[in-house]
């Protein structure tokens, strides 16, 4: 393969020090058997960043496309996250193996609880389980995906580590300032999920207005959106035209006003589960 330029995709630094791009591919709702295609095509594109998670059930393919993109593994940032049936400590720990496996890695990058469950079971004891992965050597950097402050708080007052990351649904119909602003204040880099809100976001005339005085498309503009506000960002295509538009956000700019424009249409409305009602394990 022959690799694209990837100098234009900042990194953010964490607060362990580790580096993330900011840009990234995810593969949620990409069926298995099309995983490894619309992996490689990202990687080709230029992407160095993917997000799966055992939960989605494709982590093989994205192991395999990266072993067949010919890239060196230092060179791609892979997250999985543990699915939600396993949040024991034994459970974790096991589980966590099954995904370096399934992915054919002997190290992660980034591994994330997915969801706090919080009236199943202790997210906590699921934290410290993540702490000895790391402890081990064999996963850079730990999280958590769509976590509140409460869970946060729960978290930095009862164990010793402070997430890297959180993952949590941000999009212009739902910005999560609070949340975002909890994070900023404990040094939690944000990414976002479901950055186009599953594409509803994709006809409002404030950011379809903005696309065209600009030259490009709504998902372009959204996706700098979130870009300039400094969140990490993974939009998700199995086309290979839209994965490259998805690739081309770092040749343009918002303006303050148009960055204000797109953060006023939130009406917290989310596309996914409440992650204080959402306790669903499979």
């Amino acid at each position: 393969m022959t690799a694209a330029p990837t100098t234009s995709i900042p990194r953010i630094t964490l607060n362990n020090g580790e580096t993330i791009p900011q840009l990234g591919f995810g593969v949620y709702q990409i069926e298995p058997a099309d995983t490894r295609r619309s992996t490689l095509a990202a990687l080709e594109v230029g992407y160095r960043h993917i997000d799966t998670a055992e939960m989605y059930g494709n982590e093989q393919g994205v192991g395999e496309a990266v072993r067949e993109s010919g890239l060196d593994r230092t060179d791609v940032f892979v997250t999985s996250k543990l699915n939600n049936g396993f949040h024991s400590r034994t459970d974790a720990l096991a589980a966590f193996e099954q995904t370096l496996e399934t992915l054919g890695f002997d190290y992660l990058d980034l591994f994330l609880i997915h969801w706090p469950l919080p009236a199943v079971g202790d997210f906590v004891e699921t934290w410290k389980a993540l702490e000895e992965m790391h402890a081990s050597g064999r996963v850079k950097t730990i999280g958590v995906s769509n976590f509140q402050p409460q869970h946060l708080r729960r978290l930095l007052d009862e164990t010793g580590t402070v997430p890297a990351i959180n993952q949590i649904e941000v999009h212009p119909y739902l910005t999560q300032d609070n949340v975002r602003a909890f994070n900023t204040q404990h040094g939690i880099v944000t990414e976002a999920w479901s950055p186009i809100a599953q594409g509803r976001v994709l006809g409002d005339p404030v950011i379809t207005a903005i696309a065209g005085r600009l030259g490009r498309s709504a998902a372009q503009v959204t996706l700098r959106w979130h870009l300039q506000r400094g969140d990490i960002v993974f939009p998700k295509s199995v086309t290979r035209s839209r994965v490259e538009e998805n690739f081309a956000l770092f040749d343009f700019e918002l303006t303050a006003d148009d960055l204000a424009a797109i953060t006023a249409l939130n009406r917290d409305e989310r596309t996914g589960p409440d992650p204080d009602q959402f306790n669903w394990i499979p």
